[in-house]
């Protein structure tokens, strides 16, 4: 399966919401985000990975603040307070939810 960052916007965008749901595959789940002025999202009960489409700002993690771009890997552990603040309007990124609730446990 592939599905490119063009095409997972143009799908998003007839869905007329926020984020979809791409992909699933045991308890992996991919969405594509594309928040539009304020990210309103509250902690995920899983383990979660952002990979930066297009677009900049500031990402809020655990209390700690840091600038994003294209590429970049976020990653929240579960039940972790997050958002995306003082982003660019074409801002969007790929989201990969996995693992059990909880979050994984580090070994």
């Amino acid at each position: 399966m592939k599905i490119d960052p063009q095409e997972a916007l143009a799908r998003l965008a007839k869905s007329e919401s926020l984020f979809l749901n791409l992909f699933e595959h045991g308890t992996l789940t991919v969405e594509v985000y594309k928040p539009q002025k304020v990210d309103l999202q509250k902690p995920h009960p899983r383990d979660e990975v952002y990979i930066i489409i297009s677009g900049n700002g500031e990402f809020l993690n655990d209390g700690v603040r840091m600038n994003f771009s294209p590429g970049d890997f976020l990653f929240v552990p579960a039940g972790i307070e997050h958002r995306f603040e003082n982003f660019s309007e074409d801002f969007a990124t790929w989201v990969l939810f996995y693992g059990p609730e909880g979050g994984e446990k580090e070994t």
